[in-house]
């Protein structure tokens, strides 16, 4: 159960790491704010990798045809997802944009029945549980029909973008290193952040070079939430080849109460009797997901 602590670790930096992505938004947009958790966490997952093999037992690695397929169809699912995450949100609103790519933690379950991981009744129940809660959490008070339509089908691919790229990272470092999954997360990681940068550098050069020069004229705080990133996508990584990923994306929604408890601090918000009762909801799907 290693991997309860580790995807809770994961969550909180996580939460750090967006609100440096958020600082960057304004000069760099939303692809170069992108940018930043991929370009400069580069540098710190080759070092976690260095870590990871001198702490690892010795052993054979296969990188395979299949490992780097793998990587390379998770890194642009993760991408796709992303983009039609941001569209979902310009055209309806963040609120129904976010409900609707929770859709994402069954369809990881769902993905997964396809390399061949079943997950028990509880654990299904824990998810669905999860994720309507998480639904009902979110919906704002006021929509209408054109944008529940918008929101829905472009937050339910990215939800499915984010679902098909964790079950592929999971398969990367399962056939990479069997037996050695901190070492094996750690180098499907880089070489994801590796073949992103790669290509979404190459876009804003053809497409942005604004945005560009912005994520490297904010370098210091760029580097800052590039650390947070590889840490976080370290720790995910690790929490996918110790577990399937539907339970590990359930327990990963701790994020929010992070979130929640650092905006009360900050703004002074406070939860009504029904979103108090909603969040005990999801708490109870993520135990069942976690330990059902």
């Amino acid at each position: 159960m290693i991997w309860i602590p580790v995807t809770i670790a994961a969550a909180g930096l996580q939460v750090a790491r967006n609100a440096l992505q958020r600082g960057l938004l304004g000069d760099a947009g939303p692809w170069g704010a992108t940018l930043v958790r991929f370009l400069f966490g580069v540098p710190f997952a080759a070092v976690f990798v260095v870590l990871a093999a001198w702490a690892s037992p010795a052993g054979s690695l296969s990188f395979s045809p299949g490992f780097w397929l793998d990587c390379a169809f998770g890194g642009l699912a993760q991408m796709t997802a992303t983009a039609a995450l941001l569209v979902s949100m310009r055209r309806s609103s963040f609120a129904l944009g976010t409900v609707f790519a929770q859709s994402g933690i069954p369809l990881t379950a769902i993905i997964a029945l396809g390399f061949g991981e079943a997950l028990g009744p509880a654990k299904w129940i824990g998810l669905i549980l999860t994720s309507v809660g998480l639904i009902a959490l979110g919906w704002p008070r006021k929509v209408d029909r054109d944008q529940v339509i918008a929101a829905a089908t472009l937050g339910v691919a990215a939800g499915a973008g984010f679902a098909l790229s964790s079950n592929l990272y999971r398969q990367a470092g399962l056939g990479l290193a069997p037996g050695r999954p901190i070492l094996a997360a750690q180098i499907t990681l880089l070489v994801v952040q590796l073949l992103q940068s790669a290509s979404l550098t190459t876009w804003l050069a053809l497409r942005d070079r604004r945005a560009l020069r912005a994520v490297f004229g904010a370098w210091r705080s760029s580097l800052s939430a590039g650390f947070l990133g590889s840490a976080a996508s370290g720790l995910w990584f690790i929490a996918f080849n110790l577990s399937p990923v539907g339970p590990v994306r359930a327990v990963g929604v701790v994020e929010m109460p992070i979130a929640a408890i650092a905006g009360r601090r900050l703004f002074s918000e406070r939860l009504r009797l029904s979103q108090v009762l909603l969040v005990l909801a999801v708490a109870s799907g993520v135990a069942l997901a976690a330990i059902g």
